[in-house]
């Protein structure tokens, strides 16, 4: 089944710690993602930053506006239980099905908590994503439009231009050392399908070479088995194949079934790898999301 918003979680969280008892969030995790029957693809969905599961967001989230409600309360460390308000207001409503930000502003804590620098209440209005899918769903939108540009210009560029990029990528990514030492872009003439070449680490241990393919349509299989080819005249085991574009399936499967180590990196790769190391991007503005540092408040007990 799909996962339930953090607003369909409330009124079950609740209830599940209604019997007074302290539970982990964890612990809370895990029930809650039985009661829902979640399966185990829709437990490991993360958020677009890939640093949390979905599920585990939201009934976070959950737990916070109830707290802020002073429907919960944390008596010690990473627990939760219910609180006197929370069970007095479960008794006053035996047969509510839903509870929601909606329902939370008849306490006076939670509308202080919404109503700070939130002046639209934009949280009311959300059904199921909590503020921190919405932020990383920005985010990613964002970084989509700003790939499509960077193909773009690539695709503008000239060939030799793409290939020193792919050399500039993979040196930020940490291979190699100096561009000058570790890296090269090999010329035209007789490079018997390399395109450049860079050592694996900083004590060059070992050789990776390149091919950088600035096309329009697909790369298919032949064009991978040439690389390969060129791969075994120089008795090389790896190779990075880059293309603006995208890989056929039968390029994809021959690379899988093949002595050497060959990635295929398409388009849309390539632009997310040349945003996450800062390759052809600049930084236009840093956007901080703080929580509390447990570890700070924890007291040395003499």
């Amino acid at each position: 089944m799909a996962i339930p918003g953090y607003q369909d979680l409330m009124l079950p969280l609740l209830k599940l710690v209604s019997d007074g008892k302290e539970y982990s969030l964890r612990e809370i995790i895990e029930r809650l993602a039985e009661e829902f029957n979640l399966s185990e693809e829709d437990r490991n969905e993360f958020l677009p930053s890939g640093r949390q599961r979905v599920f585990d967001n939201r009934v976070n989230w959950a737990k916070t506006y109830l707290s802020k409600a002073g429907l919960m309360e944390s008596p010690k460390r990473g627990y939760i239980k219910i609180s006197k308000v929370g069970k007095q207001f479960l008794a006053d409503n035996p047969n509510l099905d839903k509870l929601t930000n909606k329902d939370l502003l008849q306490f006076e804590s939670f509308r202080e908590f919404i109503s700070r620098g939130n002046k639209k209440n934009i949280v009311l209005h959300i059904d199921s994503e909590t503020p921190t899918e919405i932020i990383e769903q920005k985010i990613q939108e964002v970084n989509e439009a700003l790939a499509d540009e960077l193909l773009r210009k690539i695709k503008n560029s000239s060939p030799k231009f793409f290939e020193k990029l792919v050399i500039d990528l993979l040196l930020k990514m940490g291979y190699g050392d100096s561009e000058k030492e570790m890296a090269e872009v090999v010329g035209k003439s007789g490079d018997e399908g390399i395109d450049g070449t860079i050592k694996e680490d900083k004590l060059g241990l070992d050789v990776i070479y390149i091919q950088a393919k600035r096309w329009e349509g697909p790369v298919g299989r032949p064009e991978i088995q040439k690389f390969v080819g060129a791969l075994a005249g120089k008795k090389a085991k790896k190779g990075v194949f880059f293309t603006t574009s995208t890989f056929t399936d039968e390029a994809k499967d021959y690379v899988s079934h093949i002595e050497q180590k060959v990635v295929l990196i398409d388009g849309n790769k390539l632009a997310d790898l040349m945003i996450k190391y800062n390759v052809g991007v600049s930084v236009e503005k840093i956007i901080e999301i703080k929580r509390i540092d447990s570890d700070y408040f924890e007291e040395d007990i003499i």
